[in-house]
């Protein structure tokens, strides 16, 4: 198989780099794009950097003037916490939905020549909340908060840049990711962080909504599987098939911190306007490439759980 050349954009942070570990690790091309938000970690940058086949440009996706010749883009790059997109949508805008439309201009330029194939991170997000049953990648998109929003934007343009530019595309729509890295405003290693130093976990909506858990490395996985499939215009749900309430995630979390069984007392409720009860996506599409998720949950979450009980993350 010929080596691949490839960016993956926001390389430094959790989804990014184990995307960017699986390439370096076949010996594919990688250039690696990252601005250095607060969610990303230098450690990972300076893992990379001792690779000979990797290329670090510190760069906001929207300051790129131009692309090496490449096979992919492989777009992780975004803002993605909801509740930071309910307190200030503009950066949200501004990373997923005008970083999305810079690239796709970048790659139209390269009209006489082979356009690369954007691979685009977006999420199950996009489809809403759903009582009963699963959503198909042909499903309409129905967002529910500004996060979701500004990612819905992003795949309804690439659609259009495929129709108008013939732009080659593959849209990536994982549930929830979970894994070591992950930065601590997320469900697990917040409720990691705020026991270790005796402060209540916020569960919103008394821990009743309904996500679907997708480990890191499986994702990476999944996009070397479409990558080496050789398909294009299409897009993949990827599901880790492991539906939890967050409540039972939690009290997990609090079993394995702790040893209690008494998980109340560490608990506390907290409202998020426009929250989504139950997210569920259909993946058959994408294992019919030949990919499934590996990962057990449980035996995960207790080695994330004693990564933090080891490593205080600031």
């Amino acid at each position: 198989m010929t080596n691949k050349i490839v960016y993956v954009t926001g390389c430094a942070g959790f989804i990014g780099n184990h995307v960017t570990r699986s390439c370096l690790d076949l010996g594919w091309y990688v250039i690696g794009v990252d601005k250095m938000t607060y969610a990303s970690n230098e450690v990972f940058v300076k893992e990379f950097e001792s690779r000979k086949n990797f290329k670090f440009i510190k760069s906001d996706i929207n300051d790129l003037d131009r692309l090496y010749e490449c096979d992919y883009i492989i777009n992780t790059a975004a803002e993605t916490h909801v509740d930071n997109s309910i307190m200030s949508s503009d950066v949200f805008i501004k990373s997923n939905v005008n970083g999305v439309h810079h690239l796709l201009k970048l790659i139209s330029q390269k009209a006489r020549y082979k356009m690369p194939i954007l691979l685009h991170f977006s999420t199950d997000e996009v489809y809403g909340d759903i009582v009963d049953g699963s959503f198909t990648e042909s499903d309409l998109l129905k967002p529910s908060n500004p996060y979701s929003a500004s990612k819905a934007a992003a795949d309804m343009l690439i659609s259009a840049w495929a129709r108008t530019f013939n732009v080659p595309y593959i849209i990536v729509r994982p549930t929830n990711n979970y894994g070591i890295g992950q930065y601590v405003e997320k469900l697990i290693p917040k409720s990691c962080k705020n026991l270790t130093v005796g402060r209540k976990i916020d569960l919103h909506n008394k821990g009743l909504p309904v996500r679907t858990w997708l480990h890191a490395e499986d994702t990476a996985r999944a996009i070397i599987t479409i990558i080496t499939s050789k398909v294009e215009n299409e897009i993949y749900n990827i599901s880790g098939n492991i539906e939890l309430p967050n409540i039972e995630v939690v009290k997990k979390i609090i079993y394995l911190m702790l040893d209690d069984l008494d998980y109340e007392r560490y608990l506390q409720d907290a409202d998020r306007p426009g929250q989504d009860l139950r997210y569920s996506i259909d993946d058959s599409k994408i294992k019919k490439l030949g990919w499934s998720p590996q990962a057990d949950f449980d035996k995960e979450l207790e080695k994330i759980v004693k990564y933090y009980k080891n490593n205080f993350v600031w």
